[in-house]
């Protein structure tokens, strides 16, 4: 560390410094058998598309179901979660039912295959849109195709409720991750005042 309090990290310490969210993606094979697996790197495509990005490395069969049928489920666990998560974080082999393994109910999907996963706070049911290769590993362009939350902690007015919901991130470290959620700063804005425009438009 420098005089001016500057650590010099690697580039690849990136997770280190960005909080990222904590989902369980769930999908089924051809042949029905159910996987689900904990996942950091997916983001929403630029507010307001309807469109999810996720990578992944090429060896996962997470991804290979995902090229079998074209479709997914994002689900958004809570915090007290972390037991399940982690028995999903697991190697398992592909015909193992990773459902049955960490103990999780299955909520019935409304327009994909797979289900979601009950206890969670929302699932988003995605349909792949486009798959992008690169050397080690693809990004999936997928398309919201059903979305939805658990009604007691969203409402249309001010959407998701932190502070009840407690929905789970994680931070990088050296050794390993630890589990976070976020909690309100109490201070915000509205989309059209960042934007530029008036507040009363």
């Amino acid at each position: 560390m420098t005089g001016d309090r500057r650590m010099i990290l690697k580039p690849n310490q990136r997770s280190q410094i960005i909080p990222l969210p904590v989902v369980l993606i769930s999908t089924v094979s051809e042949g029905g058998i159910r996987n689900a697996a904990p996942w950091s790197c997916v983001i929403p495509v630029l507010r307001p598309l309807d469109e999810v990005l996720i990578a992944s490395w090429l060896k996962r069969d997470t991804l290979e179901n995902i090229r079998q049928t074209g479709e997914f489920v994002i689900n958004i666990p809570r915090a007290g979660m972390e037991e399940a998560v982690m028995i999903c974080a697991r190697s398992y082999p592909p015909e193992t039912d990773e459902f049955e393994e960490a103990g999780l109910a299955a909520r019935p999907s409304a327009a994909v295959k797979p289900p979601g996963i009950e206890g969670c706070l929302a699932w988003a049911e995605c349909q792949v849109e486009e798959e992008i290769a690169r050397e080690k590993y693809v990004l999936i362009v997928g398309r919201v195709v059903h979305l939805e939350a658990d009604d007691r902690f969203f409402s249309e007015a001010d959407g998701m409720d932190y502070e009840k919901s407690m929905p789970l991130c994680s931070m990088g470290g050296p050794n390993g991750m630890q589990f976070v959620r976020p909690i309100s700063t109490g201070k915000g804005d509205r989309y059209a005042s960042m934007l530029g425009s008036s507040p009363n438009q």
